[in-house]
């Protein structure tokens, strides 16, 4: 197979080329609300093919080489006093396979473990390529199930406006949940 990025011949959907020398990520923090904090990887500039490969049946493999390239390394070198749950924000299947539960699997460790399919969102609108009016309007109106009383970080592929993960935080919130921040593969605004 052909490797995405350089199209040279690889045994992986990216080579270890692209992986040593184009996707070496970095850490960016955006605060959303007064001492809520995203934290992302990449720019979307940066990722902006590999993301949209959501879309497309080799998908997962992208997603997995992004995860263990970010992720994993954050929950390996993440600790805290307490167990933590890392909760994909509305992690239904499309193209056969979930982009935000790959990433919250890569967070599984000693002090993170992903739970799936407790927050899925009722409105199933695109927000890609809209505003952040249109966002407000039409809000992805959460359902949580068997979720109260825990520590958590929300999951997501990508920040833009950051209304989605807001929205998510306060349905959580309702549910004496803590929420200690979100990660993103990449943020928009970067």
């Amino acid at each position: 197979m052909k490797c995405i990025t350089c199209e040279n011949l690889s045994f992986q959907i990216i080579c270890k080329t692209c992986q040593n020398n184009l996707l070496i990520p970095s850490f960016h923090k955006r605060e959303l609300q007064r001492d809520f904090f995203n934290f992302s990887f990449y720019s979307l500039s940066e990722l902006e093919d590999l993301i949209s490969s959501k879309y497309y049946f080799h998908g997962d493999r992208v997603f997995n080489t992004l995860a263990k390239l970010s992720f994993a390394k954050f929950a390996k070198n993440f600790s805290l006093d307490k167990d933590i749950l890392a909760i994909p924000i509305d992690d239904h299947t499309r193209h056969e396979f979930s982009h935000t539960a790959i990433l919250a699997r890569h967070l599984n460790s000693k002090h993170i473990k992903a739970k799936y399919n407790c927050l899925k969102a009722t409105n199933i609108v695109k927000y890609a390529g809209k505003d952040l009016e249109f966002r407000l309007k039409n809000p992805r109106k959460f359902k949580l199930e068997n979720i109260s009383n825990q520590s958590v970080i929300l999951v997501d592929d990508l920040i833009t406006t950051g209304t989605t993960i807001l929205e998510a935080k306060k349905v959580l919130e309702r549910k004496n949940n803590t929420v200690l921040f979100s990660l993103t593969l990449a943020d928009a605004k970067i």
